[in-house]
């Protein structure tokens, strides 16, 4: 007979909250006292230096004569600026996922031949083992999304070979593997998540061969498998500036932390879902389209910058919006004048929101990317400057695409696998140290108390 499940009664639940907040809180001062880098950051907001890297660079300031300049935001990829592959794509109108990914693992842009080999290779890596879906999706279904995919990337370690072995050309094998199989996880996840969790039917889509990275996904997403060439150019858009984004973001350092200890590949990176989920992170672009439909229900004139500012004053002040204080989409680590994802992604937007119909939606936030510095470096008096980050427009660019909510930090993470497996390699090729940072403890010597004579306080 199974043993009844018990629950702590409330009042006793409550109590001991009590306890747990009165023992886990810290006096500020402790913080300047011991100088604790608190979230691995310098007292300037720059993070701690933690280790080198050829993969990519994120600028968004300069300093001079000590002090923080902020500075135009930039992104490299392998030392070659983020807007010149874009613009290097449009201007050949085609499909750089792929060559994104190879410039990322490889370190240096491939030719015509490697990049055609390489996306064959990501096409036929596609399909899901035998019995995967059946028997690792279907059968125990996942209210998010990512949660799943973490899920999926363990499960994955199951059905592979050699999946302890950290030799170079393995890292290589696994992370092709996982790159192109990622998508396939997140549109079996959130079919079936629609079918359990909201009564709606199921339909699992093959992949079908020759079609881009982007292409594949829309293809197997949609109940009739239609699509545009101009909505995969703009979803492969949104993957190139999602692919990667330095050492120093949390879910690429949880990567890293990981990698560090020798671990398996499947373990490293589902840390990284992990870590992108949190609204402090990826799971910001949902949390930008739900500001927005407060915005929408709350303010009147969308052309009254005053009543929306206001409207963005009350959401500082925790008075509206989800209580947070945070306007998402605005503030970045790094960038200081400007994000250049977000620059690429609202002139892409722009050029779409008309025949999309979300004229409105693109006025709010273009009020809220100008209105909101004002507000925000009131709030912090130190920052000299505040701009939008990518996750302001990412989310309107995915509903302009008809890909639902539930998929907007998942589909990050898709494009994101590329930029984590290329830290796993540099980490575990190069670095050979666990990391391993220290914490100062703040405790006194306290005296143990027999059971028999402890008393409740």
């Amino acid at each position: 007979m199974e043993n009844a499940r018990i629950d702590f009664r409330v009042d006793r639940l409550q109590k001991l909250a009590e306890k747990v907040k009165q023992n886990n809180c810290f006096d500020e001062r402790y913080y300047q006292k011991f100088d604790v880098k608190r979230g691995l950051r310098n007292a300037d907001g720059t993070g701690v230096l933690a280790g080198l890297t050829h993969i990519s660079n994120v600028h968004g300031y300069i300093i001079n004569e000590y002090e923080r300049v902020p500075d135009k935001g930039k992104l490299y990829y392998r030392g070659i600026d983020v807007e010149d592959i874009i613009d290097g794509c449009v201007k050949e109108d085609r499909f750089g996922y792929e060559e994104v990914v190879w410039l990322l693992l490889f370190g240096y842009l491939p030719t015509k031949e490697e990049l055609e080999y390489f996306t064959r290779l990501l096409e036929v890596n596609r399909e899901l083992p035998k019995d995967f879906v059946e028997d690792m999706i279907m059968k125990a279904a996942s209210p998010n999304i990512m949660n799943k995919l973490a899920r999926g990337v363990l499960a994955l370690y199951s059905y592979e070979e050699n999946t302890e072995d950290n030799s170079v050309e393995n890292l290589i094998r696994q992370s092709i593997s996982l790159i192109a199989r990622l998508p396939s996880i997140m549109v079996a996840a959130y079919q079936v998540k629609r079918r359990v969790y909201e009564g709606k039917s199921i339909y699992l889509h093959q992949p079908i061969p020759g079609l881009s990275f982007a292409e594949n996904i829309l293809s197997t997403l949609r109940f009739d498998r239609k699509f545009t060439r101009e909505e995969a150019l703009l979803l492969d858009k949104c993957l190139i500036l999602h692919a990667e984004h330095g050492g120093g973001n949390n879910s690429t350092f949880a990567c890293r932390v990981l990698s560090s200890s020798g671990t398996d590949t499947f373990s490293a990176i589902a840390a990284g879902i992990g870590s992108l989920k949190g609204p402090r992170h990826g799971g910001a672009n949902i949390k930008v389209v739900q500001m927005l439909d407060c915005i929408k229900e709350n303010v009147k004139d969308y052309n009254d910058d005053e009543e929306i500012k206001a409207f963005l004053q009350k959401i500082v002040n925790k008075e509206a919006g989800d209580g947070s204080g945070l306007i998402y989409g605005m503030g970045h680590a790094v960038y200081t004048l400007s994000d250049p994802r977000a620059v690429i992604l609202k002139e892409s937007a722009k050029q779409l929101v008309k025949e999309k119909g979300y004229e409105d939606d693109f006025k709010l936030l273009d009020a809220v990317e100008r209105l909101s510095p004002s507000i925000l470096l009131g709030k912090n008096p130190g920052k000299t400057a505040i701009c939008a980050n990518i996750d302001l427009y990412s989310g309107l660019v995915y509903r302009m695409l008809d890909i639902p909510e539930d998929l907007f930090t998942p589909l990050f993470a898709v494009a994101r696998m590329a930029g984590w497996c290329a830290h796993r390699i540099e980490e575990v090729t190069a670095c050979n140290r666990i990391i391993r940072p220290a914490y100062r403890p703040i405790v006194e010597d306290v005296a143990y108390v027999p059971l028999s004579e402890r008393k409740d306080d």
